[in-house]
This record gives structure tokens, C-alpha cells and sequence, in this order.
């Protein structure tokens, strides 16, 4: 049968609006769950909040001609908080997906939430391996970095130069143990040998019964298992113990960041190792965005996990675009199919576990000599490709990767 004209833009409009329907609220609404005032601030934070509102700024303030609105929270490292923060946020706001979410506890939780909801995780900030492993799940993406990756950069090369014998300080907590963990596999894998681990508790301020555990070790590699101000207390600590003078021990930042480097400075931390996926002064795309950023966050420059809020959010608006959806698990498995093309990260692409890769770099920080100014502190050692960066989906335990 033959339908009329007016019966055809009927059914027409009728496709439309059930199209239309299916993004809730008619808007679309992110919320960065972060940290605002903690040992994890200065590479998430304010620059984080800033970097998604800088992503729907690029979006014309919209998102399948849907509305897009950015809430963001302190989660204060309190894994009750922020689960609290996300149950309302989703249960009561609106808040379609979350992004950032430094802390490994809180990030767990968070997306064990999502999954019940069916919203949308992108996580740039936390880097335990296992949430793109055995905590997987169909609702989240891991977009910057993890454990995994950046453990296999620095233990693989710097055992590859010599430094065969290792002595972990890692923060007593869940990523702690993980970075441990990975480390420990890989400098194994490598050759290399762990001959001592410590862990302490967040938020120390007297780090020498540790670092003397650590010197006594001998371990040729000192590496830190902490980040934020423990990492920077430990830095500063080591060298006042001297346990780099003379070239017999050397540090190794397992999670150490830009913030990190720049507020000790290059006399402190000359020579230390340590991995990142993003750099400001990569190439001229790296530099606008910093320059950009940098502009909103009274001077200071980005880190990955901020470059990661703003590329991600990106890439989530592609897949709703293409799905007509903001449904989390829908929108996920969107992302995993779209290529990402990323100036701040380079070409990649979102695995079926959940992965986002991307080359990784292996730093090492200037002299003050070296140093041009007071974000000029890394010198490329090495580059891993994206395809070997990250735990090979033969070995993961996520359940989502067909075996």
C-alpha cells in the first residue's frame, strides 16, 4: 500500500522523535568526580573540570543537538563519598557519565554503580590495571594510562640499562598494591630482580624508616609506588638521605607527575625515570591545549589525567552522535568501535576490554642545566608503542575479551 505524503512525514516525524527519545532528559550531563583539595589534585582537580568544560566548548555546547552540562565534586578520597556523590548524581541529577575519578577504591565502586544504572564511566585519573582486567566491566572505559603500562615501560628499560636489582616504596592501599604487583611481574619478565617491597600509609610525612629499609636493600632502582605530595615527601626525603648520590641507587617514579616534577624542581628530582602518555611540550597540538589550559588554571600545566578528561569526553560524544544514545553500555561499545584519532594522544583505539591505547613514553628529568624553564623537566628515553604498551589481551582477565 502506497502511503500519502502526509502519512509519510508523520511516520518520519514519529522515527524522529523516538530517536530523539532515547536521550534522557533531552540533555546530556557530566560529572567530574575528582579531587579538589587532596594528594591528588594537582594532576586532576580544577584542571580536570576545565578540561571537560573545554571539551564541550570544542562540541558548540552540544551533543547530538542535545544540551551538555558539566557538574563536577571532591570526593575527598573517601570511597563513601564518592560513591554517595555518583548514587545522587545519577539517581537523582541526571548525570549521564562520569569522568576523572582519582583513587583506585572510589573508582571501583563507582563503576560497579554505573553498570546497576547503565551509565557511563571514563576513566582517566585512576590507573589500576585491574579495572581493564578482572574489574572490567561493559559500562567503563580506562582512557590515559594504568599500572600495567606504566610499570612495563619503566621496569622493562631500566633493566634493559643495567638496573637488574629493584626496592619498591608503595602507598599502603589498593593501587599501591598493584603497582607492586606489576612492577614486580615485569622486572621479572625483563631479567631483573625484586629484592625488597614497603608499603606506608597515605598521606606520610616521615618517610627514613623506609627509605633507610630501601637503602640498606642496595637495589640498583629505587622505585616509588605513590604519587601527590606521599611521592613528593619521599623525593625530597631520598635526597636528603643521599640515596642517589654517587650513581650506586636510582629513583624511579612509578606514578610520578608533571605537578610532581615542577613543584620539587629538576635540582631534586634530576635523573629520576618515570613513564607518562602525554606531555605538554610533545608537539603543537600538546602545546595549544596546554597553552589553552593553562589559561583557566591560574598558570599551571596539564598532566595526562587532564588531557585525558578532555579527549575522552570527546570521543564519548562521537559515539552518542553515532548511536543516538546516551545509555552507558550502549555508548561504550560505541566507543570501542570508532577509531580514535587524538591530537593530545595520537592515533588508538578503545579495546573490547575496555583499554584505550596509545604510545607511552619513558621520561627521564633534566638537569637544572637542561631545564629551559620551569615546565621543561622531561627528556624522551624511550617511546612504547600502543600496541605493546599495554597488557596484551591474551593475558587478561577481563571477562568481556573472547578467549
Amino acid at each position: 500500500m502506497k502511503l500519502s505524503p502526509s502519512l509519510l512525514a508523520l511516520s518520519a516525524a514519529c522515527l524522529a522523535a523516538g530517536a530523539q527519545a532515547q536521550i534522557s532528559d533531552d540533555k546530556i550531563k557530566i560529572g567530574v568526580l575528582t579531587d579538589m583539595s587532596g594528594i591528588f589534585s594537582d594532576f586532576s582537580g580544577r584542571g580536570s573540570v576545565e578540561a571537560a568544560k573545554m571539551a564541550v566548548e570544542k562540541l558548540g555546547g552540544k551533543i547530538a543537538g542535545k544540551p551538555v552540562e558539566v557538574v563536577f565534586a571532591d570526593h575527598q578520597n573517601k570511597p563513601d563519598v564518592g560513591l554517595a556523590i555518583a548514587r545522587k548524581w545519577f539517581d537523582t541529577e541526571g548525570v549521564d557519565a562520569i569522568v576523572d575519578i582519582p583513587q583506585t577504591a572510589i573508582a571501583l565502586a563507582v563503576v560497579n554503580l554505573a553498570v546497576e544504572r547503565n551509565k557511563a564511566v571514563l576513566l582517566s585519573s585512576a590507573a589500576s590495571s585491574d579495572l581493564s582486567g578482572s574489574k572490567c566491566t561493559p559500562n567503563h572505559v580506562m582512557w590515559t594510562h594504568d599500572s600495567w603500562a606504566y610499570t612495563n615501560t619503566v621496569g622493562r628499560q631500566m633493566v634493559k640499562e643495567g638496573g637488574d636489582t629493584w626496592f619498591v616504596l608503595a602507598a599502603d592501599y589498593v593501587f599501591g598494591k598493584v603497582l607492586t604487583n606489576d612492577l614486580t611481574s615485569a622486572v621479572n619478565k625483563a631479567g631483573g630482580k625484586m629484592v625488597g617491597t614497603v608499603a606506608h600509609p597515605v598521606g606520610t610525612n616521615d618517610f627514613s624508616s623506609f627509605l633507610l629499609q630501601a637503602q640498606s636493600s642496595k637495589a640498583k632502582v629505587i622505585a616509588l609506588g605513590n604519587s601527590g605530595a606521599d611521592a613528593a615527601n619521599a623525593v625530597k626525603q631520598a635526597t636528603e638521605f643521599g640515596l642517589t648520590q654517587g650513581g650506586k641507587q636510582r629513583l624511579a617514579g612509578l606514578f610520578m607527575t608533571l605537578p610532581d616534577i615542577h613543584s620539587l624542581g629538576t635540582k631534586l628530582t634530576q635523573g629520576m625515570y618515570l613513564s607518562t602518555t602525554f606531555y605538554w611540550d610533545k608537539n603543537d597540538s600538546t602545546r595549544a591545549f596546554t597553552k589553552q589550559i593553562s589559561a583557566r588554571n591560574k598558570g599551571i600545566y596539564p598532566d595526562a589525567p587532564q588531557a585525558g578528561v578532555y579527549s575522552a569526553v570527546l570521543h564519548y560524544a562521537k559515539a552518542i552522535e553515532s548511536e543516538k544514545t546516551d545509555a552507558g553500555d550502549k555508548v561504550i561499545a560505541a566507543m570501542k568501535k570508532i577509531p580514535t584519532d587524538d591530537p593530545l594522544f595520537g592515533p588508538g583505539r578503545v579495546r573490547e576490554d575496555g583499554r584505550k591505547i596509545h604510545p607511552v613514553y619513558l621520561m627521564q628529568v633534566k638537569t637544572p642545566k637542561e631545564s629551559t624553564g620551569p615546565y621543561d623537566v622531561y627528556k624522551t628515553v624511550a617511546v612504547t608503542p600502543a600496541e605493546e604498551a599495554f597488557q596484551p589481551l591474551a593475558e587478561s582477565a577481563c571477562p568481556l575479551v573472547k578467549k
